[in-house]
């Protein structure tokens, strides 16, 4: 049977220009946003209930829209910004394509009030799945409100695959946080279920920047600035020793409008080199302002795509000035002897052998029933784990079936400043010394959190933390887990917590970077969505707070280590399943050596 063809009816193909252009909350609050900002506004509030689920509400003081083009507004491909084809060549509005509030529509409930300078009355238009269903007058200051609700109530695969407030909040504010970046002379306000998260007034940008993320990145930011004939540049980016192993704080701006671009992060990153730690990224606050005829932005519908004509110049452009301010404010690349670790000097068989020193030893010692040793572990550190000796005899009932026959009087050593090496009868056991440690650390904190067992230490002096909004929202998810960890936090004032207390023997020099990663979206977002809040946590601090690849142990650090180590549950992968030993044979050094 053959189908015939036949043109689909506005209210389905809107509903399926829904799914290109918004896909959760966060999609229409920035095309209203936009919207908002193209109407010339000084203020735009943004209010929005359970992360936009049942309500987003967008109200600036802009030019507001004619009564005879309201309705039009709503209607797909219906735009004031473009009229010939010409004009996608010159673009200097946020919208252009007539796509959005038509998408929004199809897929919602909207009731939009607007009035112009000319209009004594402002209009009131009310539209239901697409279809308007009252249209009428009503009081409303100069400008419009848009108010969406029940987002996706018509289509509900749509609204299932939803995820949490929580996530969807993110990343509505990482909308917000982008939007009001690019636009510093609008003053923003945003609140979530009644409650202010942002009020930004109109400030120069690095004010903007610190009234978002903290008045703490006052100190972070390199100014930034180049003039050609291609574009000109200006902006901040952040200090190297300030990094973050997260992309969280990467803002490309073209013409005041929020990109991505790979080929230009690869420009920014190319400065930087010889300059960030390993697995490190460079933050940047960076706005290009080039002629809108020399770009092309209607690539994709969220217009966050973009084309250079002279994309090779606008690279070279970026990185040398990166690269200038860098050197400008002396940040100079530390020397990194080890980096061809391929190349090696061949031994020369003619020249003298050296000398070694003569080394008294003591072979009676040994360090694993020498009860000094295990003395020095800091009580309460095994956590009720196993001795070292005892958990190396009865090795064969671990998991991973393998048998271990430790010999008393062989001594251990650090290989490397990475790896802690176990002699043994016909083998010996190269352990990773990071990741040993990160399971010893990850079952103790998910012990802690499991049996709300903790003890707390009390600060001397109070230490305050001043988070954003996005933090604050995390922390609400997450303060009872941290409490259990031994943590004493009043949160006194809207976005500032108070540590009174932290775990026994806690570093407390480290306790806001370790409370700020535990409250970072993007470094939660970087753990597997199916773990647990507990085990996130616990994975973070054991990342954070492990020995590190580099650091020397000295010999009671390194018993002290291996008793808690074969004292886990789990010794064969570390909590980020990296496999934390191996097993070298004698038989397979023979074969080596045959």
């Amino acid at each position: 049977m053959t189908l015939r063809i036949k043109l689909l009816p506005d209210h389905i193909s809107n509903q399926i220009a829904a799914g290109e252009v918004i896909q959760r909350p966060s999609s229409v609050v920035k095309e209203l946003l936009e919207n908002a900002i193209d109407a010339g506004p000084k203020n735009i509030q943004l209010i929005i209930k359970n992360a936009g689920k049942t309500l987003i509400q967008v109200i600036d003081d802009g030019s507001g829209i004619m009564r005879k083009d309201l309705s039009l507004a709503f209607q797909r491909h219906a735009t004031s910004k473009i009229s010939e084809t010409a004009d996608l060549f010159k673009l200097k509005t946020k919208g252009f394509r007539g796509e959005a509030l038509a998408s929004i529509a199809a897929i919602s409930h909207i009731e939009t009030h607007t009035r112009t300078s000319k209009d004594e009355v402002s209009n009131y238009l009310k539209i239901e799945g697409g279809r308007i269903t009252k249209q009428s007058l009503s009081t409303q200051p100069k400008g419009t409100s848009v108010l969406v609700k029940n987002l996706f109530f018509n289509v509900p695969a749509r609204r299932n695959f939803l995820r949490s407030d929580t996530v969807e909040l993110k990343h509505i504010i990482d909308e917000f946080h982008r939007v009001s970046l690019a636009h510093p002379d609008i003053n923003f306000l945003f609140f979530n279920n009644g409650n202010e998260l942002f009020d930004l007034s109109i400030k120069k940008l690095r004010k903007r920047i610190c009234s978002i993320f903290g008045s703490k990145w006052d100190n972070y930011l390199i100014p930034t600035s180049e003039t050609t004939s291609l574009t000109n540049l200006e902006g901040f980016i952040v200090k190297p020793e300030f990094s973050k192993k997260t992309r969280g704080h990467q803002f490309f701006f073209v013409n005041n409008r929020f990109i991505k671009s790979p080929f230009l992060h690869h420009a920014v990153n190319s400065a930087f080199e010889g300059l960030l730690r390993i697995g490190y990224y460079p933050g940047y606050f960076l706005y290009l302002t080039v002629d809108p005829k020399s770009i092309d932005i209607n690539i994709h519908p969220t217009k966050t795509e973009i084309k250079f004509e002279e994309e090779q110049s606008i690279y070279s452009i970026l990185r040398a000035a990166v690269k200038h301010s860098l050197g400008i404010f002396q940040v100079t690349p530390t020397l990194d002897f080890d980096r061809d670790k391929s190349f090696e000097i061949p031994y020369s068989f003619n020249q003298k052998k050296p000398s070694f020193p003569k080394i008294e030893v003591d072979s009676s010692f040994n360090p694993f029933t020498d009860k000094s040793v295990i003395s020095k572990i800091q009580k309460g550190q095994s956590w009720g784990s196993e001795p070292f000796s005892n958990k190396m005899d009865s090795y064969s009932n671990n998991s991973n079936d393998e048998l271990i026959d430790v010999p008393k009087n062989k001594r251990v050593f650090q290989l490397f400043l990475k790896y802690i090496v176990c002699p043994l009868q016909s083998s010996m056991v190269i352990i990773d010394q990071s990741r040993a440690h990160q399971r010893v650390l990850y079952e103790r904190f998910l012990s802690s959190i499991t049996s709300k067992k903790s003890l707390s230490q009390q600060l001397l002096f109070p230490l305050e933390i001043k988070l954003n909004a996005k933090q604050i929202n995390e922390y609400l998810e997450v303060k009872d887990i941290i409490e259990c960890l031994g943590f004493k936090i009043q949160q006194k004032k809207e976005y500032i917590l108070f540590i009174e207390g932290s775990p026994e023997n806690f570093p407390q020099s480290k306790i806001e970077e370790l409370i700020e990663s535990i409250l970072s979206s993007d470094y939660n977002e970087k753990l597997k969505d199916n773990f647990s809040q507990a085990d996130k946590i616990a994975k973070i601090l054991a990342k954070k707070l492990s020995i590190k690849t580099g650091k020397r142990l000295e010999p009671e650090e390194l018993y002290s280590l291996l008793d808690d180590f074969f004292g886990c549950k789990e010794t064969r992968v570390s909590p980020f399943h990296k496999p934390i030993f191996i097993t070298l044979e004698k038989s397979q050094i023979d074969q080596k050596l045959n």
